[in-house]
């Protein structure tokens, strides 16, 4: 079972075939999948499901993959997901085309799928570092993946298991504000059936923990849009 926290990649494929064979192959590398056949409704679920990473086809129906790309890079929202283009075209030309309009990677099929989750993870190394066991810091928190602690200021904090999510997910990315849809499927998962004030008590939760010894409270709380750790809070 993939965890709630696991990275969500969006694969965007329209041969069912080698769709279910990438969602299989990363599922079992402990990733969580999400899926697009077509270039709509791809650039649909990116602005949607925000993914951790996208793997994209060139050649699709609706819209190519190059004009998904584009679309993906020219939008606030969407703009910092990497991309890993797939394509059988392996000129050098179609390769610059690629990394011009705004892909992070590039790979001609027919490709390993090895070689495709190193480069994942690679990615994923820069954009969401937890995924793979990086030592996260904000101002005077530290978190250590690999092990599972969370300090303020040299000392341990003391959290549940979900303010622990929550606290990884804020430390991935310091200032950007999280709406509580967001959280909630970040941190609990798209199926778990959990109200929105849920996330506001657990933010409240991991609020208190952090704050327990006088230190500066550093998640604020953005009106009519959600939460975010932030020095300026």
């Amino acid at each position: 079972m993939v965890a709630p926290d696991a990275a969500t990649i969006l694969v965007v494929e329209d041969e069912i075939a080698q769709l279910e064979t990438l969602r299989y192959n990363l599922e079992k590398e402990g990733f969580r999948v999400i899926s697009a056949e077509d270039g709509e409704e791809a650039v649909l679920v990116s602005r949607e499901e925000i993914p951790d990473l996208i793997v994209l086809d060139w050649m699709l129906p609706s819209l190519s993959g190059i004009e998904v790309c584009r679309r993906i890079k020219g939008s606030d929202d969407t703009a910092e997901i990497p991309v890993i283009m797939l394509t059988a075209r392996g000129e050098e030309s179609d390769r610059v085309r690629g990394l011009e309009t705004g892909a992070d990677d590039y790979m001609v099929k027919p490709y390993g799928v090895g070689e495709l989750v190193a480069r994942i993870r690679a990615r994923l190394r820069k954009t969401r570092p937890s995924a793979i066991g990086k030592i996260l810091t904000f101002e005077d928190i530290t978190i250590d993946t690999d092990q599972h602690r969370a300090t303020r200021a040299d000392k341990p904090l003391k959290l549940g298991p979900t303010e622990y999510r929550l606290l990884t997910v804020f430390m991935e990315r310091p200032k950007r504000v999280w709406s509580r849809d967001s959280l909630l499927d970040r941190v609990w998962g798209m199926d778990a059936d959990v109200d929105l004030r849920t996330v506001d008590v657990h933010v409240g939760r991991l609020r208190k923990a952090l704050n327990s010894n006088g230190a500066s409270d550093l998640i604020r709380t953005v009106r009519g849009a959600g939460y975010s750790l932030d020095s300026s809070a």
